[in-house]
């Protein structure tokens, strides 16, 4: 890998970097703690069952594989950051690729970007819906019993939350808002921090929840083919709570330029992907320890744990709260994109393009623009719509992480770093990271077969619209 980056003439003004942004005055500190918000979220509830499917053997080194790949990937990422012969800068990934990949590949970098932004959007929807159901059920089995079902209706919660969106879709650079950040690091610490409590007073109270060594066990908990295919998905819901290289050209353009950026960049992703493995490690095998090879598909409301229900209830609230911002941070990239492209393709067109100023209470100034306010609550229905025809947990969350893994997190990475750093057709270095992402594209393609078979299946015994927790 290449070494530091020359860097440019410093600027004359000690307010402005040699760009003419800004100075930025990010650290190693700051890199990796963004780093750690961007990847733990609500992935981490999937990964007592993931580990529940592969067992105490495969399940945690399988978990350590996507943590050093994920690593890996973003080493030579952060040398893609400045070109090594002119110094300019990269600012977003999609930059990045146009200028290192050209066209095509830019492309398809966007439609792997904005398709992972659309399952982002549905995916956090009947996570955030099944999350506050739970709430509900939470205060009815400490008040009725936990014997008693408590089922509620999903498709109520789906609608609360799409009302939220519709209504924050509306704010203008929204994910620009660094209360934003703040709040959905806070609330995924809250609950990672809770469910892991949980499922160590669980086992330290005598749980005798059966593991073994290889998972869920064919015949007694399982079919074979129900095997293969829950080992399947579950390399898709450990795909998915490692994703956040959509996001780490845009923290490496926070760093200051001297250590050059893209070796502080390397550290703080080390520490920041340390940092979470064992995180994950904790989530995964305390989970699978607690609830063993019947654990739930999300561990915070599958109901292994009743008591105390205030911190089962504060545990789904803090979901849904991280998810309210989460969903704004995926779709603001969307709507803008839409919305430029539309104003650069039709500039005379009134209907796109005119502001209309609005006086709101307590809020002051607001810019109204109808194609706004017609397209992105459009985005929003729809997007509630299709969550409550396929308020599928786990399978959606599989197929979102197989469906960016390959690309967002390895192809693009190494294609760039390939090009950049002029590594000749054929040598060693080329053959190997071709290997690499040739079987990371084998684990996307079987792990979203596997997700887009279990949501073929559980649709067939679903009846639209009456989604239950």
């Amino acid at each position: 890998m290449s070494g530091a980056f020359a860097i440019e003439n410093e600027a004359n003004s000690s307010d402005f970097d040699e760009d003419g942004n800004p100075k930025r005055q990010g650290t190693l500190l700051t890199a990796s703690a963004h780093i750690i918000t961007a990847v733990i979220g609500s992935g981490v509830l999937s990964l007592a069952w993931a580990v529940a499917q592969l067992g105490w053997a495969a399940g945690p080194i399988i978990l350590l594989v996507f943590a050093f790949v994920t690593w890996f990937a973003s080493t030579l990422q952060a040398d893609c950051y400045r070109d090594p012969v002119t110094g300019k800068r990269h600012y977003t990934y999609r930059e990045a690729v146009r200028s290192i990949l050209g066209g095509t590949k830019f492309k398809f970098c966007a439609l792997a970007q904005y398709s992972n932004f659309v399952g982002v959007s549905i995916g956090y929807t009947i996570t955030a819906s099944i999350s506050l159901a739970a709430v509900k059920r939470a205060i009815c089995f400490h008040k009725e019993g936990h014997d008693s079902g408590c089922h509620t209706e999903n498709n109520n919660f789906i609608l609360i939350f799409g009302a939220v969106q519709l209504f924050l879709s509306q704010l203008q650079n929204f994910h620009k808002l660094s209360i934003l950040s703040i709040i959905a690091a806070a609330m995924s610490f809250g609950y990672s921090f809770i469910g892991i409590g949980l499922s160590i007073a669980k086992v330290a109270g005598g749980s005798h929840a059966r593991t073994t060594l290889t998972g869920v066990e064919v015949g007694i908990d399982v079919t074979r083919a129900q095997k293969v295919w829950n080992i399947l998905t579950a390399l898709g819901n450990m795909a998915f709570a490692y994703a956040f290289s959509m996001v780490l050209i845009e923290v490496q353009d926070t760093l200051r330029p001297n250590p050059p950026e893209n070796i502080v960049m390397k550290k703080a992703a080390l520490l920041g992907i340390s940092i979470t493995t064992f995180f994950y490690m904790l989530c995964g095998t305390v989970g699978y320890a607690a609830f063993g090879n019947a654990a739930p598909g999300n561990f915070l409301t599958g109901f292994g744990f009743y008591e105390p229900y205030w911190l089962v209830a504060a545990a789904n609230i803090f979901i849904a709260v991280h998810l309210v911002g989460a969903y704004q941070v995926f779709a603001q990239p969307l709507f803008e994109f839409v919305e430029s492209q539309c104003a650069l393709r039709c500039p005379e067109n009134k209907f796109i393009n005119t502001e209309h100023p609005v006086k709101l209470p307590f809020c002051g100034a607001y810019n109204l623009n109808f194609f706004r306010l017609i397209w992105r609550s459009l985005y929003v229905v729809v997007m509630t719509v299709i969550a409550m025809l396929l308020p599928f947990f786990n399978d959606i969350v599989g197929l979102i992480g197989a469906f960016s893994f390959w690309p967002l997190t390895i192809f693009f990475p190494i294609e760039m770093y390939i090009v950049q750093a002029k590594v000749r057709r054929f040598s060693s270095t080329w053959i190997w990271l071709q290997v690499l992402s040739c079987s990371c594209l084998i684990v996307s393609i079987l792990a979203a077969i596997a997700s887009i078979r279990g949501i073929v299946v559980s649709f067939g015994k679903y009846k639209p619209f009456h989604s239950m927790s």
